[in-house]
C-alpha cells in the first residue's frame, strides 16, 4: 500500500454580525458556534496526540471571538436568552419563541423533552396564544434550553453547572440562569486559547482567509467571472479594485500574527477562489501554501476526476498530489480538496451511525492507497465547513470524529498532517504557471455574481466604492470641507465588511433562511455606513431590500374613488372609505437592533388625483424628533415626495424627480403630517403630459411589469400620448423614514408596493 498523507483542513467561519452604527450583534450565530463548535473540535485532539491537522480561521471570526471572550459584548438575543423571566416584555417573548426553535430539532431538541413540549405547545397554539399563555417556569425553561442545546459535549457531560442543568432538563430557576451564564462566558474565553495552546503543541497548523471573507477574484475584476462562466451576469462598470484585494490579504496576517503569535503559512481563499491575480498577491506577501477544489484543478490541468463505483476517481495520481503554481518568480503550493470525501462528511454521514460512518471514511482512505500507486505519497486532501455540519449528527458528531481519528492514529500508513508538514513530506511537486478562476462551487463564480440579485448587489458596493474614492480625492487635494482622517478609517472599514462573499451567498435562488432579511439589511447598513460616515446621505436604493422576499402582509385593492381632505388626520369614517389597504404583519418598537416605525399604507384616486396615507406607530413616532418621510413613485422615472417632520410638525416637503429638486411645483400637490401623514399627487406628475408611454401591445411583449423602478420598460412608444386611454398598467410605490441620513423602516420592506391602474381598480 503506498502511503497515504491525511490533509484534513476545518474551515472555521462566520460573518461579520455586528451592526456597523451600534456596534451590536445583530445575529447570535459566532456565539453559538463558539461554544457548541469552535472549542471541542479543537479540545478533542488531546486524544489523539499524532493526529495532525489544520484549522483555518477567518479574522473576521476571531475579531468576534476575542469581543466575546471579553464578556463585553452587546448581543441582544444573548441578553434575552439570560433575562429574568418575569421582566419579559410581550415584544421579547415573541422574539424569544422565534430564535429559541433556530436550530436541528431532531438532534439539539429531542434530547429534552421539556424543550420538544414547548415546542409542540407553540406549534399547537401559535406563536401569539403561546406569548399569552406560558407562564414564567414555561419561559425560565425556554431560556436555559434554547442555550443548553448550543453547548460543547464535553461542557454537557463533565462540568458541574452545565451537566446537572443538563441531565434535569426542566425546573430551572432564575439562579441556575445565572450560574448557568457564566459557564457560558468562561467557555468563549478559552475558545482562542484552546487554539494558541494546540498550534503551540504542533498538533495543529493555523492558516487564514482574506479579513472580511472576499471572493478575492471578484476583487480583483468581476470580469474575471466570464472566464469560467461565459454566460455569466455582470455588474456594469465592472467592480476593480485589486487594492482591496491586498489590504484584506494585509489584515489578514496582521490579525493572524497579533492573535496567534506567528505570521499564517497557508491560506484557504474565501470559498476556495482563487485567479491569477489572487494568487500572485498570496505569493508576494509570503503565503507558502493555498488550498482549493478538486474542480478548480481539473479545469487548470483539463482533466476529469470521475468516480468509479467505489469511489477512486480518474487520473487519481493528479488529484493526490499538491500543485505548485510558479509565477512572476515567485511560487505557491497548491492543496485540491476530495470533493467526494469531503461531501461525504458534510452530507451523508450523519444519517449513519458514528461508527459505521468512521469506518466507511477510514477504509475508503485506505482504498486509495491500495489502489493507486504512483511511487510516492499520496496527498488526499479534505476540506469541509468545522461548524455547520455537527448539529445534523448525533451527538454533535464527536462519536463519529472520535471512531475516525482513533483508526486513523492506529494505521501505520496513513498520517494526518498539517498542510505545512504535507508541502515538506510531498517530495517532488509538479509545476503549473497558471491557474483556472474559480471557487470551490461548480468551478465557477455563479454564487456570488450568478443572478441579478447579485449583480445589484455589486452594483451597489461599486456605487459606494467610487463615492469613497472621489472623498479620497478630496482630501488629497485638500478640499477644505473633505473628512478627517478617522472618518475614511470609518468608511473604509465598512466598505471592507461589505465585501465580504457572505451577503452574496444568500443573495439569488441557491440559499436561503430565517434569516435572509437580516442579512440583507446588514449589508445595505455597511454600505449605507460608507455614506453616513463621510458626511453624505446614503442613496434611496439602499433602503430597499435586495433580497426579494415578499413581507406577509394584508393587501387590499382600491374599491371606490376617494374624496380626501388633506389634513393629517382621518376626518371622517367615509374620509378613506374604499381606499387600497397594504398593512404589514408587524409589532411596533425596536426589538433587538431593528426597529419597526411603519405601519399601513393607504390609497386610491379620484379623477385627477392619487392619494397615499401613511400610517405610522404612534409610540414609535413619538421617539423621533426629526425624521423625513420619503414616498417614492417609480413610473416612467422616480418620483420622490421628501416630507421632514420635527417634534411631531411638518416644517416642509420638497419634491424630487430621478436626482434633481423640482423648484416650481405644479398645483394640487399637498402633504399634511398629523397623526399620519397624507399626500396628494397630481396625474400629472406621475405622468406628465409631454412624456409618451408604451401602449399595451408593446408592454406585453417586453415582458411582465416588475414593480421595481430599476426594471420598468422604457418609455420610447409614439403611440400613446396623455389624451389616449392609458397604456401604462401600474407604478410601484415605497414610503420610508429616514433618521440622521439613514433609512429607519419602509414599507413595503421587499421593493415596491404594485398600484394596477385602469377603470376595474377604481383608477385613472
Amino acid at each position: 500500500m503506498n502511503r497515504v498523507h491525511l490533509v484534513l483542513l476545518w474551515h472555521m467561519h462566520q460573518p461579520q454580525y455586528k451592526d456597523p452604527s451600534t456596534g451590536r450583534f445583530v445575529m447570535p450565530w459566532t456565539r453559538l458556534h463558539a461554544t457548541k463548535d469552535y472549542w471541542g473540535m479543537v479540545k478533542m485532539l488531546e486524544e489523539f496526540p499524532s493526529v495532525h491537522m489544520t484549522f483555518n480561521a477567518v479574522p473576521s471570526l476571531v475579531a468576534q471571538l476575542e469581543e466575546y471572550a471579553g464578556g463585553q459584548f452587546d448581543e441582544p438575543v444573548f441578553q434575552l436568552a439570560f433575562k429574568p423571566a418575569a421582566e419579559l416584555q410581550p415584544d421579547e417573548k415573541l422574539e424569544l419563541l422565534d430564535r429559541a426553535f433556530q436550530l436541528n430539532r431532531e438532534n439539539l431538541m429531542r434530547r429534552w423533552p421539556r424543550f420538544v413540549e414547548l415546542y409542540n405547545r407553540l406549534q399547537e397554539e401559535g406563536r401569539e396564544a403561546a406569548a399569552e399563555n406560558f407562564g414564567p417556569r414555561d419561559w425560565c425553561d425556554l431560556q436555559v434550553l434554547s442555550q443548553l442545546a448550543w453547548m460543547d459535549e464535553i461542557w454537557l457531560a463533565d462540568d458541574d453547572v452545565v451537566s446537572e442543568l443538563s441531565h434535569r432538563g426542566a425546573n430551572f430557576t432564575e439562579e441556575d440562569k445565572q450560574a448557568f451564564k457564566l459557564r457560558v462566558l468562561a467557555l468563549l474565553a478559552d475558545v482562542l486559547p484552546a487554539y494558541r495552546r494546540a498550534a503551540a503543541s504542533g498538533q495543529i497548523e493555523i492558516s487564514t482567509t482574506p479579513f472580511y471573507h472576499p471572493i478575492l477574484p471578484l476583487l480583483c475584476d468581476t470580469d474575471i467571472a466570464r472566464e469560467s462562466n461565459p454566460a455569466t451576469p455582470l455588474p456594469q462598470p465592472s467592480f476593480r479594485h485589486p487594492e482591496d484585494a491586498r489590504e484584506q490579504l494585509v489584515r489578514a496576517r496582521q490579525s493572524h500574527e497579533r492573535v496567534f503569535g506567528a505570521p499564517p503559512a497557508g491560506l484557504w481563499p474565501s470559498e476556495g477562489s482563487v485567479s491569477n491575480a489572487a494568487l500572485d498577491l498570496a505569493a508576494e506577501m509570503g503565503f507558502q501554501w493555498f488550498a482549493t477544489d478538486e474542480g478548480v484543478l481539473g479545469r487548470t490541468l483539463n482533466l476529469g476526476f470521475w468516480r468509479d463505483t467505489a469511489g477512486i476517481p480518474s487520473n487519481a495520481e493528479r488529484l493526490y498530489s499538491p500543485l505548485r503554481v510558479r509565477r512572476n518568480g515567485k511560487e505557491v503550493v497548491g492543496f485540491f480538496r476530495d470533493h467526494y470525501l469531503s461531501d461525504l462528511i458534510g452530507f451523508v454521514y450523519s444519517r449513519m451511525l458514528g461508527v459505521a460512518a468512521a469506518e466507511d471514511l477510514y477504509r475508503r482512505i485506505r482504498q486509495i492507497g491500495e489502489r493507486v500507486t504512483p511511487g510516492r505519497p499520496l496527498t488526499v486532501t479534505l476540506i469541509l465547513d468545522g461548524e455547520n455540519a455537527w448539529e445534523y449528527y448525533p451527538g454533535n458528531g464527536r462519536e463519529f470524529l472520535r471512531e475516525f481519528y482513533k483508526r486513523i492514529a492506529a494505521d501505520p500508513d496513513i498520517r494526518a498532517l498539517t498542510m505545512s508538514e504535507a508541502v515538506r513530506e510531498a517530495g517532488e511537486i509538479p509545476t503549473v504557471e497558471n491557474i483556472f478562476p474559480a471557487s470551490w462551487i461548480n468551478a465557477n463564480f455563479d454564487v456570488w455574481i450568478g443572478h441579478a440579485e447579485d449583480v445589484r448587489a455589486w452594483d451597489f458596493l461599486r456605487n459606494a466604492r467610487d463615492f469613497y474614492s472621489r472623498a479620497e480625492k478630496r482630501l488629497k487635494e485638500g478640499a477644505p470641507d473633505a473628512p478627517n482622517a478617522l472618518q475614511f478609517a470609518a468608511a473604509y472599514e465598512s466598505l471592507l465588511a461589505a465585501e465580504g462573499s457572505d451577503w452574496n451567498w444568500w443573495y439569488g435562488p441557491e440559499h436561503s433562511s430565517a434569516s435572509d432579511p437580516e442579512f440583507d439589511a446588514l449589508y445595505r447598513k455597511h454600505l449605507t455606513e460608507v455614506y453616513a460616515v463621510l458626511g453624505a446621505e446614503a442613496p434611496e436604493e439602499l433602503a430597499h431590500p435586495i433580497k426579494k422576499r415578499p413581507e406577509r402582509a394584508f393587501v387590499v385593492p382600491p374599491g371606490a374613488f376617494l374624496e380626501v381632505q388633506v389634513d393629517g388626520r382621518v376626518s371622517s369614517y367615509f374620509e378613506w372609505l374604499g381606499a387600497g389597504l397594504y398593512s404589514a404583519d408587524r409589532q411596533s418598537g425596536a426589538m433587538h437592533g431593528r426597529s419597526y416605525t411603519l405601519h399601513e399604507l393607504h390609497y386610491g384616486f379620484d379623477e385627477n388625483n392619487f392619494y397615499l396615507r401613511v400610517e405610522p406607530f404612534r409610540e414609535a413616532m413619538e421617539e423621533l424628533q426629526e425624521c423625513e418621510f420619503r414616498v417614492t413613485i417609480a413610473a416612467q422615472d422616480e418620483l420622490r415626495i421628501v416630507a421632514h417632520v420635527e417634534e411631531g410638525k411638518l416644517q416642509r416637503f420638497e419634491v424630487e424627480r430621478g436626482d434633481a429638486c423640482l423648484l416650481n411645483l405644479p398645483e394640487g400637490i399637498t402633504v399634511a403630517f398629523g397623526r399620519i401623514l397624507e399626500v396628494r399627487i397630481p396625474r400629472e406628475m406621475i405622468f406628465p403630459p409631454h412624456v409618451t408611454r408604451p401602449s399595451p401591445a408593446l408592454s406585453e411583449a417586453e415582458g411582465p411589469l416588475d414593480t421595481d423602478s430599476s426594471s420598468l420598460p422604457p418609455v420610447s412608444s409614439p403611440l400613446a400620448t396623455h389624451h389616449s386611454p392609458l397604456a401604462t398598467s401600474s407604478f410601484g410605490l415605497a414610503a420610508s423614514v429616514w433618521e440622521g441620513g439613514l433609512p429607519i423602516d419602509v414599507l413595503p420592506s421587499e421593493g415596491f408596493l404594485e398600484i394596477k391602474l385602469g377603470p376595474d381598480n377604481f383608477s385613472w
